[in-house]
């Protein structure tokens, strides 16, 4: 009895273990954290403070790099500015005191639509197509189920620049470049090799009885699957898709060849914020911060799902 006892007791870890953990996460967080903030900032300095050196840690806010990026400018002579009727919103004062004036909005609103429309879509898509996929593999005798599944793998494997002129090419021919519609089913046969791959171990997991009960009791497959496999497979859905998402939200390659005008994302876009001389990295710094937020929120959202779906832990027989 002692035996058994002490074979399952797990040791209390010392006080000098705890801190030595609490020490190396709280490294890691600042680590991570501090370039981000570092970008928060940035985008509430002016521009000669975003680029003095060495760098201002403390500085008087400004929201001049918020209306740098939604808007587009021009400078003008004193003279002209003079002419001119006095400005009726405080962002149109602001670009006044600069000695410049408001040509009209920047494109920054339809390029963070097309992310949007794009990276959700994709999502939605990879993930249906890959939970239809991954409960046939899971749950039928396919035939030479291992090499299709490696297969699928295999076209993650690959870099984006080597099959990147055979879709130029292919998509150039089918009238998709440019087109938002074009991206949306690029990025979802990209991410349907993850989706099936992480859905299938949640699909192995989830026990077959389950199905045989719902059709006992009268139930089509189909209906099985969707009233009982689905709600079982919630986990495994919400962390595929933060994955798949996280992918497309973020895609530059094929984004920048593909894309120049009406499906163009923010991530080809953001690197050429080009203000009065060069680069207005406030603009920059205010674009990347808002272009975070929907990922962000959408993370936090599924977080509770995020941890057991990469340990694959969904339900246990």
């Amino acid at each position: 009895m002692t035996m058994t006892a002490s074979a399952y007791s797990v040791a209390e870890p010392s006080r000098w273990s705890k801190m030595t953990a609490s020490i190396i996460v709280a490294t890691y967080a600042i680590v991570t954290i501090l370039p981000l903030l570092w970008i928060f900032l940035t985008g509430f300095k002016t521009p000669p403070d975003s680029i003095a050196y060495p760098p201002k840690i403390l500085f008087e806010p400004s929201v001049e790099g918020y209306v740098n990026l939604f808007t587009t400018r021009s400078r003008q002579t004193p003279e002209f500015l003079a002419s001119l009727p006095p400005p009726q919103t405080w962002y149109e004062r602001l670009v006044r005191s600069r000695n410049m004036v408001i040509g009209g909005p920047s494109k920054v609103v339809p390029r963070f639509v097309n992310s949007m429309v794009i990276g959700f879509g994709s999502t939605f898509l990879a993930v249906c197509f890959g939970t239809i996929a991954a409960y046939a593999f899971s749950r039928f005798r396919v035939p030479l189920a291992d090499d299709l599944l490696f297969f699928i793998l295999s076209t993650r494997m690959m870099p984006p620049i080597a099959v990147a002129i055979p879709i130029y090419l292919m998509f150039r021919n089918l009238g998709l470049t440019d087109t938002k519609l074009g991206m949306i089913l690029l990025y979802t046969a990209v991410n349907v090799s993850l989706a099936v791959w992480l859905l299938k171990g949640f699909m192995d997991e989830i026990p077959r009885e389950y199905e045989e009960a719902a059709m006992v009791d009268g139930y089509t497959r189909l209906q099985a699957f969707f009233k009982v496999v689905l709600p079982q497979a919630t986990t495994g859905i919400a962390a595929t898709a933060i994955f798949c998402l996280i992918f497309a939200w973020n895609e530059y390659a094929f984004a920048v060849l593909l894309t120049s005008g009406d499906a163009q994302t923010m991530p080809p876009f953001i690197p050429f914020i080009i203000g009065e001389g060069g680069q207005d990295w406030p603009a920059v710094a205010a674009a990347t911060t808002l272009f975070f937020i929907p990922i962000l929120c959408f993370t936090i959202l599924l977080r509770r799902h995020l941890l057991r779906g990469i340990t694959f832990g969904a339900v246990r027989k």
